[in-house]
């Protein structure tokens, strides 16, 4: 765990032009820098970064924070590991604390499985490339494929020998429990033990889109494949993987993926590092299994351009017929691209330059209203299957989310079958109608599965008043991390004759715990008591404090916040007078004290609307509903008329 200490030193080291120019094009504008924002698809300049603030944000899509929340995003990792990437950039040393005996106990069956498989992953490397049998049949297979020894150390290929208790004696050796070992999948047990799962095979380890190795897959070698089905055997799923959920090559393709604006789908792992090794980097695999929702979003992150790059046979076909309509209706933009008969990416890449790969991808990729009329309506003249294959391509043009893109593929598909454009928008009406009554119906059905309980929804508007009153809390929050510090009342007078200063966070906190109220989010309540213990601290600056907070959801926050949507340097130039702020400050409390009371009077109507005759409670209810009334008026009348925007 790092403590601290080691986290201000980093935070202190960080300039945040040096790490967001390590993955975009930044230029001076002003007293900031400006440049293409990495997290949506930027045309003009609208990523705005602060050295004076060390914070970044995105007038466009709204990303930023300070240089952790940046490599957070863009790296996909954790708040941990973007520290030890900036402490590794400015040479500073990680000061870990020895963890105590009951944080020991916690630490999540998730870590322990991570150091396993990290722990395996060297291991069976270090087999490949130093023992024995590792070298002439591991090393030699992957010789025998064409690959470099730079390929195989970026994807950290190995080896596993063939006695089938090899990796189980060794890491038991080394202290690693046996329970682990069976949970991450590297061996299996029985009655009579436990045993290697990949022993006598390959090793290509899959690592996850920050790094680390979530499982492994084996392959059998040279005349073991024959008359042998299974050729590769992989992970099963556990605690910290799902297949359905990783792509293999992730880690080593998100630079590239970013770069290019595009990623390729292959099939298997020698595709992918076959593509890497000709020199194209932006390429990933699903391995076997059908693409999913959870990877098209993974991918998405980076690029919404795709390539589907599978071979020319039955099963390529099915592959890319099966993924189009899930990219679609994710707003991928989908291209798809068959190799001739007889070539799976791998062989093609080892027959050809990087360059011309690139140019051949070009020439014949597709998109996929031109592959599936090729593919359903080649040499097709009934008119029953050609109207068939016809409702298949704009039932794929149907669940394209973006109406414009949607459109402009209908006026392509009218041109290209030769089909009026009204009546295809007429069939892309219906099959949008009939998914959206399907959704509805399905909303329904978990409503109906899930009650809602008493109070949360009813025909009052309750809903929208909570909308409403979070609004306000966001408003409030917003005043204490721009204005935190700053005296609005000056010499009020205490119970014992004397007089103090109240700055905007004391008096916020001192007026809600006047009357026990706190905010509905917890994040909020955690800022405003950071807030009051520092607040009255000689220099303390809140907007910088928690721009720079260690929390990255605070940080995040405090960004979003902190900055309004024109130019950094004229937003941290803007300040409020004492009186307009103190107003604005009592106006959002009033505010929120008015959102609970009429939240309290919506629930009294509702318990008044389903009371039945007894007399004794309906008294006590309406009594109730009165005094809310009173308190209500009394609140809208203090308040005033005035409307805060």
């Amino acid at each position: 765990m790092i403590d601290r200490a080691t986290v201000d030193k980093i935070m202190d080291a960080v300039n945040i032009v040096d790490v967001v120019g390590e993955f975009v094009n930044l230029r001076k504008s002003g007293v900031n820098y400006k440049g293409l924002c990495p997290f949506h698809d930027d045309k003009t300049p609208s990523f705005m970064v602060s050295p004076a603030r060390q914070i970044c944000k995105c007038f466009s899509c709204g990303e930023g924070g300070n240089a952790v929340n940046f490599l957070m995003k863009h790296e996909q990792i954790t708040y941990p590991e973007a520290l030890r990437w900036l402490a590794k950039k400015y040479n500073i040393e990680i000061q870990e604390r020895e963890l105590s005996d009951d944080e020991k106990r916690e630490q999540s069956e998730r870590e322990s499985m991570f150091v396993v498989n990290e722990w395996a992953c060297q291991y069976f490397h270090n087999i490949l490339k130093n023992d024995v049998d590792g070298m002439a049949i591991g090393k030699q297979y992957f010789r025998s494929r064409g690959i470099r020894d730079d390929i195989i150390e970026r994807f950290q290929l190995g080896f596993a020998l063939n006695k089938r208790d090899a990796l189980a004696n060794e890491a038991k050796r080394k202290g690693y429990k046996e329970e682990f070992l069976v949970k991450t999948g590297l061996c299996i047990e029985n009655e009579k033990g436990v045993y290697d799962r990949f022993a006598g095979r390959a090793i290509f380890p899959w690592l996850n889109v920050s790094g680390k190795v979530v499982a492994f897959g084996g392959r059998k070698l040279d005349a073991a494949t024959k008359g042998v089905q299974q050729k590769y055997v992989n992970s099963p799923d556990s605690e910290i993987y799902h297949k359905e959920r990783e792509l293999y090559g992730i880690y080593q393709a998100k630079k590239a993926i970013v770069k290019e604006d595009c990623v390729y789908m292959v099939e298997g792992y020698t595709d992918v590092i076959a593509m890497h090794q000709c020199g194209l980097e932006n390429v990933v695999a699903n391995s076997g299994t059908a693409l999913s929702i959870y990877q098209i979003r993974l991918l998405h992150r980076f690029t919404p351009n795709i390539v589907l790059l599978y071979d020319g046979d039955e099963a390529g076909i099915h592959a890319a017929m099966r993924g189009t309509d899930m990219l679609l209706q994710e707003g991928m933009n989908v291209k798809v691209l068959l190799l001739p008969d007889g070539d799976d990416p791998d062989s093609f890449a080892r027959k050809h330059t990087a360059q011309e790969f690139k140019e051949y991808i070009e020439q014949h990729q597709t998109d996929f209203i031109q592959f599936k009329t090729e593919l359903l309506l080649k040499n097709v003249t009934d008119p029953i299957k050609r109207a068939e294959a016809i409702n298949n391509i704009v039932r794929s043009v149907s669940v394209i989310p973006d109406p414009i893109v949607r459109a402009t593929y209908i006026t392509e598909c009218s041109r290209r079958l030769e089909v009026n454009e009204r009546t295809l928008i007429t069939q892309t009406n219906k099959f949008i109608a009939g998914d959206r009554e399907e959704q509805r119906k399905t909303e329904e059905r978990e409503q109906q599965r899930q009650p809602q309980s008493a109070g949360t929804i009813d025909n009052f508007g309750l809903h929208s008043q909570q909308e409403q009153a979070s609004e306000v809390e966001r408003l409030i929050i917003q005043n204490v991390i721009r204005h935190g510090e700053e005296v609005i009342f000056e010499g009020l007078e205490t119970d014992d004759g004397g007089t103090v200063d109240l700055n905007v966070a004391q008096y916020v906190d001192y007026d809600l715990s006047s009357d026990g109220l706190t905010f509905g989010n917890t994040l909020y309540n955690t800022i405003l008591q950071e807030a009051v213990a520092h607040s009255a601290e000689p220099g303390f600056k809140a907007l910088n404090y928690f721009m720079q907070h260690p929390d990255p959801a605070i940080s995040q926050l405090a960004t979003t916040l902190g900055i309004d949507n024109h130019q950094l340097s004229k937003s941290f130039e803007m300040k409020n007078s004492e009186a307009s702020l103190r107003q604005r400050v009592q106006h959002l409390i009033l505010d929120f004290r008015l959102d609970i009371v009429n939240g309290h009077l919506k629930e009294l109507q509702q318990k008044l609307k389903a009371m039945g005759t007894n007399m004794t409670e309906l008294k006590m209810l309406m009594e109730d509903y009165k005094q809310t009334q009173e308190l209500r008026n009394a609140l809208a009348k203090e308040r005033g008329s005035d409307v805060i925007v």
